[in-house]
């Protein structure tokens, strides 16, 4: 009997400082330091807090937290949001070929995202095309929010992006939607990190909210979309959506309602809300089945080895499973089973084309 695979559907990783082009660094778009402290872009910086940021570094950390496969998304910094459409174009490509060749060369190891400006949609749908037919992959990493070309910040699910979305359910995509660039359009002073612990999570909530009142899970049945950090404010705001939708339907004419979004097959969310009670809830509302592993590494916010939190990858699924929330089939299952439905849904060759690639690697270590 095979046993169960360990696969984590949200990771990152950055480029060692000598494979990032001199082009990103010169226009200071984004790079990092020589000593690999630091990520950096224009009037920013951020420390590297872990040497798994790096692919090496990582490939050791997966070994030893027994991680067999991880599904690595696109750096936040590089949402191209605010660059002139020349830079965007040469960043997010510079993004996507990057992460194409860890795929490539590592294929038992990493299925990786690429990215795409919705403010360019004519060039997102020819970037698509590129990283799916020429460069192999099939997982589009977009942002809650994005500038669009008069420097209106919009959701990513506006009805003006139905071409991203239609290539996305052409070629039967797997989506992940994350948050980030808040600062820039909420107009608060960016202090104790309210950003990334409060305002993260209300924009993945304005982004399910859209998604399903334009009931895109359905019109584009191919492409499945998993929502980071377990979509967290969306699930305790399920009731206001649909309380404020039977109170007010002359607000929401020819929009579709958010019951008919909840659990569905097509919506998914990740582990990564770091306490069991919210992780119920998530389960309550949207089923075990809608759940993926996610580690969020190597980020502090992720699920990290910590003496602090007494914590390490994978903990809260291993609390929650002590608690009864789920049972060890579940956790089996959100481990692998609703990582290879959420990438390739009902398409058993390529999940199980994944599957061999892992086992094969490690009967051939």
């Amino acid at each position: 009997m095979k046993r169960k695979l360990r696969i984590n559907g949200h990771s990152h990783l950055l480029p060692y400082p000598h494979e990032i082009p001199k082009f990103m660094k010169d226009k200071e778009i984004f790079w990092v330091d020589d000593e690999r402290k630091f990520m950096l872009q224009k009037g920013w910086k951020r420390p590297v807090t872990d040497s798994s940021f790096f692919l090496n570094e990582k490939l050791e950390w997966m070994e030893r937290y027994k991680i067999d496969h991880a599904v690595v998304l696109n750096l936040s910094q590089l949402y191209g949001n605010g660059l002139r459409l020349e830079e965007m174009k040469q960043a997010l490509r510079f993004q996507n070929d990057f992460n194409a060749r860890i795929q490539h060369e590592n294929p038992s190891k990493f299925t990786t995202g690429f990215v795409v400006h919705p403010g360019y949609g004519r060039g997102a749908v020819w970037e698509i095309e590129r990283c799916v037919e020429e460069l192999g992959m099939s997982l589009l990493c977009l942002p809650t929010h994005y500038m669009d070309t008069i420097g209106t910040w919009r959701c990513i699910f506006d009805e003006e992006n139905e071409r991203i979305f239609e290539a996305a359910d052409n070629y039967g995509l797997a989506v992940e939607i994350h948050p980030y660039d808040g600062e820039k359009f909420i107009l608060l002073e960016n202090t104790s990190w309210r950003f990334h612990l409060i305002w993260m999570l209300a924009q993945c909530a304005d982004a399910y909210h859209f998604l399903t009142l334009n009931g895109y899970q359905d019109k584009y049945p191919n492409m499945r979309v998993c929502f980071a950090h377990g979509g967290q404010l969306a699930q305790i705001n399920l009731g206001r959506r649909i309380q404020g939708f039977d109170g007010r339907p002359d607000l929401f004419e020819g929009k579709a309602h958010p019951r008919t979004a909840v659990g569905h097959p097509n919506i998914f969310f990740d582990t990564l809300v770091h306490d069991t009670g919210s992780l119920k809830l998530l389960a309550e509302n949207q089923t075990s089945k809608q759940i993926v592993m996610g580690l969020d590494d190597p980020y502090p916010l992720g699920e990290m080895e910590s003496e602090p939190q007494s914590s390490y990858p994978g903990k809260i699924l291993d609390l929650a499973k002590e608690r009864g929330i789920f049972t060890a089939e579940e956790c089996d299952a959100i481990w692998e089973d609703n990582v290879l439905q959420w990438l390739y849904g009902d398409n058993t060759t390529k999940k199980q084309e994944l599957i061999d690639k892992i086992l094969a690697q490690e009967v051939s270590v």
